[in-house]
Order: structure tokens, then sequence, then C-alpha cells
């Protein structure tokens, strides 16, 4: 079965759409992306869309399954170069991606989640003296 992969990039976990997504896949994703999560103790998850032509609901849901899971496991989702018409279908469908950053590019979502860690990384530094 194919899998889509998932790079590490500093604190973060950089994954690339590049193919139709189809239920067995996006499942697949979710269960590779957690652990490499806990594997690699990633801080964010960048995951860039602006090849998918569509989103149905069910990849609309994984999404937010993986930003849910994200957050749990202590980890920023941003996702990156939705198109135009898929934001409008995920609004059509009601799902709302709850917890999830967006940003135009890649580089732009990774310099999002620097600032999210560095904020992170002060935050917790503050509360240990």
């Amino acid at each position: 079965m194919e899998r889509i992969p998932i790079l590490k990039m500093g604190d973060a976990l950089l994954i690339t759409i590049q193919v139709d997504m189809h239920d067995r896949l996006a499942m697949a994703l979710e269960d590779d992306l957690t652990q490499k999560i806990v594997q690699s103790s990633a801080k964010g998850v960048l995951i860039d869309i602006s090849s998918l032509e569509i989103v149905d609901s069910f990849i609309g849901r994984m999404l937010d399954n993986i930003a849910a899971v994200s957050r749990i496991l202590d980890a920023q989702t941003v996702v990156v170069g939705m198109r135009p018409a898929v934001a409008i279908t995920l609004v059509e469908l009601g799902l709302a991606l709850t917890g999830v950053k967006t940003a135009l590019n890649v580089e732009k979502g990774m310099a999002l989640i620097g600032k999210q860690v560095a904020s992170a990384r002060g935050t917790s530094g503050r509360n240990a003296g």
C-alpha cells in the first residue's frame, strides 16, 4: 500500500500530499503521523494540501482528527496551500478544523510553527523557575 512521506524538519513534521487521498491512505497517514510525532517529539505538524483538488467530508474529518491527536501529543498543526474551492467545501461541510492554523505556503507555515515552538519554550522556561 502506498504511504505519504512524513519528513522531520527541526521541531516539525512536514507532510506534502501529492496524490488524491482515498480513505485507506488517509487512515494510514493518521496512524503513521501519530507514531512519528511520538518518536520524534515533534512540536509542530505542517500539512501541505496544495495538490488536493477536492476535499470530501472524510478527508476533512481526517484533517480535524490529525489536529486533535497532534494537540494531545503537544504538537500544533498548520495546514498550508488550501485552494479557495477547498476552503469553501470545508465551510459547506460544517468542518471548523478546530485548533488548525493556516498559512499560504510552506515557508510561512514553518515560520508560524517556529513562533509557536519558541513561545511555548519561553512560557515553560518561565514556569520552571
